[in-house]
């Protein structure tokens, strides 16, 4: 269920960053900065620190090569599922939410790395001390 919730977190966090309907925070932070500033740098500032914790921790876990290795397989998942008609590609709005899932599995799969490694292979991941 830790995974679950990971994921959620980070879909959560992509969908109150952006998403196509108007309540985000990039539509909010264009329409009110002027009248509500105070407000918007405190929500940017409490995402930023969000997304610090998410790509940090995807990038600990799973590193550059494994982000990308992930995005191509949900990018060949959607190439294959358009070409057999089960997706429309025509629907920004669609697929604006498609990107958005996708991004949140590879944030939630870096941040669940450690738990899906050790219930694959049995391994416990440990974190490295520099003593200098």
């Amino acid at each position: 269920m830790g995974i679950f919730w990971r994921w959620f977190g980070a879909f959560v966090l992509l969908a109150a960053t952006f998403n196509p309907t108007r309540w985000n925070f990039v539509r909010c932070a264009m329409d009110n900065a002027a009248a509500q500033l105070s407000l918007t740098v405190f929500l940017g500032l409490v995402l930023a620190i969000g997304w610090i914790i998410c790509i940090k921790a995807t990038l600990n876990s799973i590193g550059a090569f494994g982000i990308l290795l992930v995005a191509a397989v949900f990018g060949s998942l959607v190439w294959v599922l358009s070409d057999w008609s089960m997706f429309d590609l025509a629907s920004t709005d669609t697929n604006l939410w498609r990107g958005i899932v996708a991004l949140s599995l590879i944030l939630g799969a870096g941040l669940s790395w450690s738990i899906l490694q050790k219930r694959l292979t049995g391994q416990v991941d440990l974190d490295e001390i520099d003593n200098r």
